[in-house]
C-alpha cells in the first residue's frame, strides 16, 4: 500500500510538471463529463416533470376510448376527444363517497393556437404538479365572472397579453381560419406562474363561460340572426350538458381499482377510468428514443474526450523515455511504470470529472431560473442520483483503461532503450 500511494504521489507530481500541455486534456474531460451528466440530469428531470404532470390525480375519467388519446387530449391538449360525459355522470362520480374531490375539463375553443381549458375555481386549488407543487398566480387573481380568463405563463408571455387586457376566443381548434366568438369579449384577470407542464400553455375560463359564448351556436356555427348580448348571458342556464373529461382525487388512494371497475361498468354511459401515472409511462416509452439518442451523443463525446487523453499521454511517451528509464535504473519494475502511468491517467480523468461536476452546478445555479421561465424547463439542484453516479463511474473507469494504452507501451520499454541516446 505504501509502494502504491507513493506511485501515486509521483504521478500526481509528474502530472503536475507538465500541466500546461495536460490542462487541455483536463478541460476537455471536464467538458465531456459536463455535457454527458447535463443531459442525464435534463432527461430525467423532464421526464419526472412529465409524469407528474398531474401530481395528485387518482384517476382521469371520460368517454370510454383509448386510454392513451384521453390522456393526451385531456392532460396536454393534444389531439381530439372522441366523445364527452355527460355532465350528469360527473356529479354522481363526485357524490361517491370515496371520491375527495373532482376537476371538471370542458375543451374544444382556442385562442391564437393555444387551447382554452373550461373547469371551475376547484382547478387552481386542487391541481398539483411535479411532486404535489400548487398552482400559483403571478398576476392577478383566477376568474370569479364569467367573461375572465387565466393566461398559462407562456401563452402571456408569447402574447404579450397582462391583467385586464381583452381579448376574443375562437371555436374548434388546430387551425388558422376559425370563427371568433367577437361578440362575447373575455378580460385577463390573471396569470399563472410557470410550472414546465401544459399548463403553461393553456388559457381558463369557467364552464360557464364555455356555454356563454356558445349559446347562439349550433350544429358548430352561429345562428344567422340570433344575436345574444354579454349582458343577456346571465339569463340563461349555463350549466353545462357535457364535459370533455374529469379528473378525480380519492380520500384514500387503495380505493381507486374499485373506483376504476364502478367507472368502467357506469350504466348511464360508457364510460372509462384511466391511471395517469400508468398512462404517462406508456406515453413516455413512445418518445423516449430522442432522449436515448442525446445520451448516446454526449457519450461519443466523453469517448472522444478520452481517446484524447490516451493521446496526450501516448505523445509524451517519447519525451519521458529517459525519466522512466531513471526511474527503472533507481529499482522501479516495469509493473511500478505500468501503474504510474496508469494513476496518472486516472488523476487527470478523475480531475476532469470534479471540473465538470463543478461546471454543471455552477451552470444550473446560473441558468436554472431563466430556462424555467424562458423554455418551462425546470432544472434544479439535487444529489447526483444513481445513474448520474454510474455515468461518473464510467468515465472514471473508461479512463483508466485509456491510460492503459500507453502504460502498457511504457511497460513494455526496456532499459537499455530509455538509456541510449540516439548519435
Amino acid at each position: 500500500m505504501a509502494r502504491f500511494c507513493y506511485l501515486l504521489f509521483l504521478a500526481g507530481k509528474s502530472a503536475w510538471n507538465r500541466r500546461s500541455t495536460l490542462l487541455l486534456v483536463v478541460f476537455s474531460i471536464a467538458l465531456s463529463t459536463t455535457l454527458l451528466l447535463g443531459i442525464e440530469k435534463i432527461r430525467t428531470q423532464i421526464r419526472e416533470s412529465f409524469v407528474q404532470a398531474v401530481s395528485g390525480v387518482d384517476l382521469v375519467v371520460g368517454a370510454r376510448g383509448g386510454s392513451i388519446q384521453l390522456m393526451l387530449y385531456a392532460v396536454f391538449h393534444l389531439g381530439g376527444a372522441t366523445n364527452n360525459m355527460a355532465w350528469q355522470s360527473a356529479r354522481d362520480i363526485a357524490k361517491r363517497p370515496e371520491v375527495a374531490w373532482t376537476i371538471p375539463v370542458s375543451l374544444g375553443d382556442s385562442h391564437k393556437g393555444y387551447p382554452v381549458v373550461a373547469t371551475t375555481t376547484d382547478f387552481f386549488v386542487h391541481y398539483r404538479f411535479r411532486g404535489g407543487r400548487e398552482l400559483a398566480l403571478a398576476q392577478g387573481k383566477a376568474f370569479d365572472s364569467i367573461f375572465d380568463v387565466v393566461a398559462g405563463a407562456e401563452a402571456a408571455k408569447n402574447l404579450g397579453y397582462a391583467v385586464g387586457q381583452k381579448l376574443v376566443l375562437s371555436h374548434g381548434s388546430g387551425g388558422t381560419h376559425l370563427t371568433e366568438h367577437t361578440d362575447k369579449p373575455f378580460s385577463v384577470s390573471g396569470i399563472l406562474a410557470p410550472t414546465g407542464t401544459p399548463v403553461d400553455r393553456s388559457l381558463y375560463i369557467g364552464l360557464d363561460a364555455m356555454e356563454a359564448i356558445h349559446l347562439n351556436w349550433q350544429g358548430g356555427a352561429p345562428m344567422p340572426g340570433l344575436q345574444i348580448t354579454p349582458e343577456q348571458v346571465t339569463k340563461f342556464d349555463l350549466e353545462p350538458k357535457s364535459i370533455t373529461a374529469l379528473l378525480v382525487g380519492l380520500k384514500k388512494r387503495g380505493q381507486v381499482f374499485a373506483l376504476q371497475r364502478a367507472i368502467n361498468g357506469w350504466k348511464t354511459e360508457p364510460l372509462m377510468g384511466v391511471m395517469p401515472g400508468v398512462a404517462m409511462d406508456q406515453i413516455w416509452s413512445m418518445v423516449s428514443t430522442g432522449e436515448q439518442a442525446l445520451l448516446f451523443v454526449s457519450a461519443l463525446v466523453t469517448v472522444a474526450g478520452l481517446a484524447g487523453l490516451a493521446a496526450a499521454i501516448l505523445a509524451g511517451l517519447g519525451e519521458r523515455r529517459r525519466e522512466l528509464a531513471i526511474l527503472r535504473s533507481a529499482g522501479a519494475r516495469p509493473m511500478n511504470i505500468l501503474i504510474l502511468l496508469a494513476c496518472e491517467g486516472f488523476l487527470l480523468v478523475a480531475a476532469g470529472a470534479a471540473g465538470g461536476v463543478m461546471a454543471l452546478i455552477l451552470l444550473i445555479a446560473a441558468l436554472g431560473s431563466t430556462l424555467a421561465d424562458t423554455y418551462g424547463i425546470f432544472i434544479y439542484l439535487s444529489p447526483p442520483d444513481s445513474g448520474e453516479w454510474l455515468l461518473l463511474s464510467c468515465v472514471c473507469l473508461a479512463g483508466l483503461l485509456a491510460s492503459l494504452i500507453p502504460a502498457l507501451r511504457a511497460y513494455r520499454m526496456s532499459l537499455s532503450d530509455g538509456l541510449t541516446v540516439a548519435i
